[in-house]
């Protein structure tokens, strides 16, 4: 729940909260992410802060998915997710990240986010090279010299201005696996969890662990 209500705005309709708690326990569930230790408490793995009531609307999207992981080929998968896909959701090679055997992300429609298209504006500096749209790698590598608020996401044009790059993007996060916006939206349109959850993650299951 801790995780879950830092991670999704706690006034997000239930079947919306249910779909990030199981995408939450599914990521825990695949095992860590660090060799020294399980995860941390940033970007990398999921945020994290108090723990909300136990009647909050988070708790009981917690209670009321209990037990249900996300398998890949009989596996919990390490599901992904981001704040606005932008339209579209990104499987991983649309990034330049290698699946290897792994599940690839499929990549899916957004309705939400295209019917509510989002933009953001940033300037940086010069860096010897072109700022490189749809390189997940690359994005965290220049994310870690001009900040995050300066390149948001991997989903961007650049254009040249003497002294700098002014970039225009229209994703927040790297776009990959369930869009969080487009969740909300899915539930305000009506629709469950495992609806939400098998439209962002298709040809996964929806299991019950001990």
């Amino acid at each position: 729940a801790s995780i879950v209500s830092a991670e999704m705005d706690e006034s997000s309709l239930l079947e919306a909260l249910k779909a990030q708690a199981v995408a939450t326990r599914s990521f825990l569930a695949a095992g860590a992410r660090h060799p020294d230790f399980d995860f941390c408490d940033s970007t990398h793995c999921q945020f994290l802060k108090s723990p909300p009531p136990s009647n909050s609307r988070v708790s009981n999207a917690v209670q009321a998915t209990r037990g249900l992981v996300i398998q890949y080929r009989g596996r919990p998968l390490a599901t992904l997710y981001s704040s606005r896909c932008g339209g579209h959701t990104r499987s991983l090679s649309d990034v330049h990240l290698d699946p290897g055997d792994g599940y690839p992300y499929y990549s899916v429609p957004c309705r939400w986010c295209q019917q509510h298209p989002f933009v953001w504006r940033s300037r940086i500096g010069n860096s010897g090279h072109a700022p490189n749209s749809y390189d997940e790698t690359r994005r965290i590598a220049e994310v870690r010299q001009w900040g995050w608020s300066a390149i948001p996401s991997s989903d961007f044009t650049a254009t040249q201005d003497g002294s700098g790059w002014q970039l225009e993007g229209h994703s927040v996060g790297h776009g990959i696996g369930m869009c969080q916006h487009g969740a909300a939206g899915m539930a305000n349109s009506g629709a469950g969890f495992r609806e939400i959850l098998n439209h962002y993650y298709p040809n996964t299951t929806l299991v019950s662990e001990p």
